[in-house]
Protein backbone atom coordinates (compact mmCIF):
# COMPACT_ATOMS: atom_id res chain seq x y z
CA UNK A 1 0.00 0.00 0.00
CA UNK A 2 1.26 2.84 -1.16
CA UNK A 3 0.07 6.39 0.83
CA UNK A 4 -0.18 9.68 -0.94
CA UNK A 5 2.93 12.32 -0.25
CA UNK A 6 1.97 15.56 -1.51
CA UNK A 7 -0.10 18.01 0.49
CA UNK A 8 -3.15 19.32 -1.86
CA UNK A 9 -2.35 22.27 -3.56
CA UNK A 10 -4.79 25.62 -3.15
CA UNK A 11 -5.62 28.99 -1.56
CA UNK A 12 -8.50 30.74 -0.45
CA UNK A 13 -9.49 32.34 -3.74
CA UNK A 14 -8.78 28.87 -5.81
CA UNK A 15 -12.12 28.54 -7.73
CA UNK A 16 -11.12 25.46 -10.27
CA UNK A 17 -9.92 21.98 -8.70
CA UNK A 18 -7.92 19.65 -11.14
CA UNK A 19 -7.32 16.25 -10.20
CA UNK A 20 -5.12 13.57 -11.13
CA UNK A 21 -5.37 10.30 -9.98
CA UNK A 22 -2.21 9.08 -8.04
CA UNK A 23 1.31 10.51 -8.38
CA UNK A 24 3.79 8.97 -10.56
CA UNK A 25 6.93 7.50 -9.01
CA UNK A 26 8.82 10.19 -10.33
CA UNK A 27 6.39 12.96 -8.90
CA UNK A 28 6.33 10.71 -5.64
CA UNK A 29 10.32 11.22 -5.69
CA UNK A 30 9.98 15.05 -6.30
CA UNK A 31 7.04 15.25 -3.70
CA UNK A 32 5.54 17.41 -6.37
CA UNK A 33 2.99 17.04 -8.77
CA UNK A 34 3.14 16.13 -12.71
CA UNK A 35 7.25 15.36 -11.29
CA UNK A 36 8.14 13.19 -14.60
CA UNK A 37 9.94 15.15 -17.00
CA UNK A 38 7.94 13.39 -19.92
CA UNK A 39 4.18 14.59 -18.57
CA UNK A 40 2.84 17.34 -20.54
CA UNK A 41 1.03 18.99 -17.05
CA UNK A 42 3.36 21.94 -16.71
CA UNK A 43 3.80 22.60 -20.87
CA UNK A 44 -0.05 22.66 -21.30
CA UNK A 45 -1.03 24.78 -18.14
CA UNK A 46 1.76 27.51 -18.94
CA UNK A 47 0.06 27.28 -22.23
CA UNK A 48 -3.20 27.70 -21.88
CA UNK A 49 -2.47 30.26 -19.72
CA UNK A 50 0.26 32.76 -21.00
CA UNK A 51 2.89 31.70 -19.03
CA UNK A 52 6.74 30.43 -19.33
CA UNK A 53 6.83 26.85 -18.54
CA UNK A 54 7.74 26.97 -14.98
CA UNK A 55 11.22 25.25 -14.16
CA UNK A 56 11.25 24.75 -10.77
CA UNK A 57 8.15 23.89 -7.94
CA UNK A 58 7.88 27.10 -6.18
CA UNK A 59 7.43 28.99 -10.19
CA UNK A 60 4.68 25.75 -10.77
CA UNK A 61 3.22 26.39 -7.19
CA UNK A 62 3.04 30.30 -8.64
CA UNK A 63 0.92 29.46 -11.51
CA UNK A 64 -1.37 27.38 -10.00
CA UNK A 65 -2.19 29.84 -7.06
CA UNK A 66 -1.68 32.79 -9.12
CA UNK A 67 -4.47 31.70 -11.34
CA UNK A 68 -7.10 30.63 -8.80
CA UNK A 69 -6.56 26.66 -9.31
CA UNK A 70 -6.15 23.96 -6.77
CA UNK A 71 -4.46 20.74 -7.15
CA UNK A 72 -4.63 17.96 -5.60
CA UNK A 73 -4.86 13.34 -7.14
CA UNK A 74 -8.28 11.68 -5.92
CA UNK A 75 -6.58 8.78 -4.67
CA UNK A 76 -4.89 8.98 -0.84
CA UNK A 77 -3.71 5.74 -0.86
CA UNK A 78 -3.81 2.57 -2.98
CA UNK A 79 -1.67 -0.82 -4.23
CA UNK A 80 0.43 0.33 -7.40
CA UNK A 81 3.12 -1.05 -9.74
CA UNK A 82 4.94 1.55 -10.64
CA UNK A 83 3.37 4.51 -11.89
CA UNK A 84 0.91 2.05 -14.34
CA UNK A 85 -2.88 3.25 -13.45
CA UNK A 86 -4.20 0.24 -15.12
CA UNK A 87 -2.81 -1.66 -11.88
CA UNK A 88 -4.04 0.65 -9.08
CA UNK A 89 -6.04 -1.83 -7.06
CA UNK A 90 -7.59 -1.08 -3.02
CA UNK A 91 -8.11 2.34 -3.33
CA UNK A 92 -8.61 4.99 -0.73
CA UNK A 93 -9.87 8.40 -1.71
CA UNK A 94 -8.30 11.66 -0.61
CA UNK A 95 -11.43 13.91 1.58
CA UNK A 96 -11.58 16.67 -0.54
CA UNK A 97 -13.04 19.15 2.02
CA UNK A 98 -10.01 20.34 3.39
CA UNK A 99 -10.21 22.44 -0.39
CA UNK A 100 -13.73 22.97 -0.37
CA UNK A 101 -14.41 24.12 3.14
CA UNK A 102 -11.14 26.53 2.75
CA UNK A 103 -11.28 28.32 -0.67
CA UNK A 104 -14.04 29.14 -3.47
CA UNK A 105 -13.74 25.70 -5.52
CA UNK A 106 -17.01 25.41 -7.49
CA UNK A 107 -15.39 23.47 -10.62
CA UNK A 108 -13.48 20.30 -10.45
CA UNK A 109 -11.25 18.86 -13.33
CA UNK A 110 -10.10 15.82 -13.64
CA UNK A 111 -6.62 14.95 -15.56
CA UNK A 112 -7.78 11.62 -17.38
CA UNK A 113 -9.83 8.55 -17.31
CA UNK A 114 -8.37 7.07 -14.84
CA UNK A 115 -8.84 10.18 -12.38
CA UNK A 116 -12.27 10.40 -13.24
CA UNK A 117 -13.13 6.36 -13.02
CA UNK A 118 -12.34 6.86 -9.21
CA UNK A 119 -13.56 10.20 -8.75
CA UNK A 120 -17.00 9.56 -9.81
CA UNK A 121 -16.78 6.56 -7.60
CA UNK A 122 -15.79 7.78 -4.87
CA UNK A 123 -15.38 11.33 -4.40
CA UNK A 124 -18.50 12.53 -6.67
CA UNK A 125 -21.00 11.32 -4.05
CA UNK A 126 -19.76 13.22 -1.23
CA UNK A 127 -19.08 16.69 -3.18
CA UNK A 128 -22.14 16.32 -5.83
CA UNK A 129 -19.96 18.08 -7.85
CA UNK A 130 -19.66 16.87 -11.29
CA UNK A 131 -16.35 16.66 -12.55
CA UNK A 132 -15.30 17.38 -16.47
CA UNK A 133 -12.56 14.55 -17.55
CA UNK A 134 -10.36 16.40 -19.77
CA UNK A 135 -7.98 13.87 -21.90
CA UNK A 136 -4.27 12.76 -19.22
CA UNK A 137 -1.26 15.28 -20.03
CA UNK A 138 0.57 11.62 -18.89
CA UNK A 139 3.27 10.42 -21.89
CA UNK A 140 1.26 7.08 -22.00
CA UNK A 141 -1.72 9.41 -23.72
CA UNK A 142 0.69 9.39 -26.60
CA UNK A 143 -2.52 9.71 -28.60
CA UNK A 144 -2.74 13.28 -27.86
CA UNK A 145 -0.45 15.61 -29.09
CA UNK A 146 0.59 18.64 -26.91
CA UNK A 147 -1.30 21.15 -29.47
CA UNK A 148 -4.32 18.74 -29.13
CA UNK A 149 -3.81 18.82 -25.37
CA UNK A 150 -3.83 22.31 -25.00
CA UNK A 151 -6.85 22.48 -26.98
CA UNK A 152 -8.82 20.85 -25.03
CA UNK A 153 -7.53 22.49 -21.70
CA UNK A 154 -8.02 25.94 -22.65
CA UNK A 155 -11.37 25.14 -20.78
CA UNK A 156 -9.50 26.00 -17.59
CA UNK A 157 -9.54 29.94 -18.89
CA UNK A 158 -13.66 29.84 -19.39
Amino acid sequence: MIVHPIPPLFGEDSKTLILGSFPSVKSREAAFFYGHPQNRFWAVIAEVLGYDKPKNIEEKKKLILENRLALWDVIASCEIEGSADSTINNVTANDLSIILENSRVDRILVNGKTAEKYYNKYTYPKTGIKAVCLPSTSPANAAWSIERLIEAWKIIIE
